[in-house]
């Protein structure tokens, strides 16, 4: 399983290039890192992975995941993960109902808590199982984001800028603690960030301006 991007250029419909020529391919349990000023189009480029490309753009090129072309499909079907600098947690919801929500649809009634609850098990977080979101801390709230978005078994984990609202001392933690989780889902990942510690030790990354960088 692997996401590749090939030839892709991401366009503004007023004619203004953000980038072109731009081939990449992510392997499955590799996390790759873009980094790059404000407005190259980092975020844009998740956008246009997941689906999500505001009409204000438009890309050619193609983008596939574990060899079946993504281009046509809808945001809905890419089975693309996605976490923000926020958590986008449902404030109506509890944490195992947060949790629930995102588990494929052939999961039905009861055993969606019992797996929502075991995921909590697994991150050692079982006490916040009725808490609300506004009720938990930021640490929390984060790493329930990212089991969240594990929970719906992604092909491709998309992170944008996803530290950049924790403290210091929590980022240090949390870090570690993801590129343990997504190894273990063992999916390919592209990751957005301005912070350079943000890198996975080891891991590859592309610094602006990417088109000369042949991956």
């Amino acid at each position: 399983m692997s996401l590749c991007l090939e030839n892709l250029a991401i366009r503004k419909t007023n004619g203004d290039t953000l980038f072109s020529a731009f081939n990449m391919t992510v392997e499955k349990g590799e996390i790759v890192t873009l980094m790059g000023p404000s407005g190259c189009g980092k975020s844009t480029l998740l956008d246009a992975i997941a689906g999500h490309l505001s009409a204000e753009f438009n890309y050619s090129g193609s983008i596939t995941l574990d060899n079946e072309k993504l281009d046509a499909l809808p945001a809905h079907k890419r089975q693309v993960g996605i976490l923000f600098q926020d958590d986008l947690l449902f404030p109506h919801l509890t944490v195992w109902e947060n949790l629930a929500f995102a588990l494929p649809n052939s999961i039905k009634g009861e055993e969606r808590k019992a797996h929502a609850m075991q995921a909590l098990k697994n991150i050692a977080l079982t006490k916040l199982a009725e808490s609300f979101p506004d009720q938990i801390s930021g640490g929390q709230r984060a790493r329930i984001a990212l089991t969240r978005m594990l929970l719906a078994k992604p092909k491709v984990a998309l992170l944008d800028e996803p530290y950049s609202k924790l403290d210091k001392d929590l980022r240090v933690q949390f870090r570690s603690w993801v590129v343990e989780q997504l190894q273990q889902a063992n999916i390919p990942t592209l990751m957005v960030t301005h912070d350079e510690d943000d890198i996975p030790n080891g891991s590859r990354c592309l610094n602006w301006p990417w088109e000369t960088n042949h991956a």
